[in-house]
């Protein structure tokens, strides 16, 4: 059995990173010039600042299982100081109190470095870059995919991970019914309309003054900031949400100087001469976010894999993704919990 492995994001990743340990043939394809999907690590003088997911917690077993394996380290979200809150006016007020983000775990190196660790396991004739899958065609021995540059890559299985969205823009030769398609479809992108800025500086004057680096804004542009500084050292950060909806920041220039504005009124002048000032837009990826994904959601989905998307091609094609885990869904954890469902069936299979 050949797998063809749709998407190198985490999920993606941890199923040939399976596959491999097992000794089975598969070839993983990321349409990217990078894996990691949404994970996405910047380095600035020694620091690291995830552009992505940040966070994981007590709870998600897969996932201290993987950072244990790959012998990995985490620490404690910053959580000590006061808050800062910005009404619908731009009145900033202090507060005493801690971090929303109390209790949460980031990642020594940033997330970036467990998906390094992971790419690292897997040979580099089963894993190809800058391979965009535009269609899959289902043949009598097996799957063909075709990429954009007009190459084919062979397998018996399939197994497509990736948010559902953007499975669904993949030509389906023969096409998926007509309820698997909707289901890809109406299954929201976490996080996939969500903008982050990350300003970088060479000390935590915030913490000097007594502040966690937590802040809640109605007056924008960002709406949550964080502390975002690594686990030893410097250089330090915050970092924010940006709740400006993505058709009102396209200037990123101009969103670039709200920020600074904003991070001033809640920081004062020690915040306006930040070392980078990194800004990634995940809505106006095309890897990450669909049309459909620029509406806000306001509330976690109920995530899971519909039973339409089950059994397809006489078992030949599967999906796999964050937002496809029936327990952690949209989650880091939920990226492994899929992976980890996916090879389940993959194995019963090759019995």
């Amino acid at each position: 059995m050949t797998a063809l492995i749709i998407g190198g994001g985490l999920s993606g990743l941890a199923l040939a990173d399976a596959l491999e340990t097992q000794g089975k043939d598969y070839v993983m394809l990321e349409a990217r010039a990078r894996f990691g999907g949404r994970i996405k690590t910047e380095h600035c003088q020694g620091g690291y600042f995830d552009m992505g997911p940040t966070w994981f917690w007590p709870g998600q077993p897969r996932m201290a299982a993987l950072i244990d394996r790959l012998g990995l380290k985490k620490f404690d979200q910053f959580a000590i100081g006061d808050l800062i809150y910005e009404n619908e006016r731009g009145q900033v007020q202090r507060g005493r109190g801690f971090s929303s983000m109390q209790g949460s775990w980031r990642l020594q190196g940033g997330l970036g470095t467990m998906i390094q660790a992971l790419v690292d396991r897997v040979p580099d004739h089963r894993k190809r870059l800058n391979a965009d899958v535009t269609k899959l065609t289902r043949k009598a021995t097996g799957v063909t995919a075709l990429l954009s540059t007009g190459d084919t890559v062979e397998g018996n299985q399939v197994i497509v991970s990736m948010p559902p969205r953007v499975a669904a823009k993949i030509a389906f030769v023969q096409p998926l019914p007509q309820a698997a398609l909707t289901s890809l479809q109406n299954v929201p992108t976490w996080m996939a309309g969500q903008a982050k800025a990350v300003a970088v500086y060479d000390t935590p004057f915030w913490r000097e003054d007594g502040l966690s680096g937590d802040a809640q804004s109605h007056f924008g542009p960002m709406v949550e900031i964080h502390d975002a500084s690594p686990a030893h050292g410097g250089p330090y950060a915050l970092f924010g949400f940006i709740g400006v909806p993505p058709n009102a920041r396209a200037d990123e220039q101009t969103l670039r100087c709200h920020l600074m504005e904003q991070l001033i009124r809640l920081f004062g002048a020690k915040a306006a001469n930040p070392t980078q000032l990194y800004v990634t837009d995940w809505a106006f990826d095309a890897y990450t976010s669909t049309e459909a994904d620029l509406a806000p959601l306001y509330a976690h989905p109920a995530f899971g894999l519909p039973s339409s998307l089950m059994h397809l091609w006489d078992t030949r094609l599967h999906f796999s993704g964050a937002e496809l885990a029936p327990e952690f869904g949209g989650y880091l954890e939920g990226a492994l919990e899929a992976a980890e469902n996916v090879l389940k069936i993959l194995e019963i299979q090759d019995r």
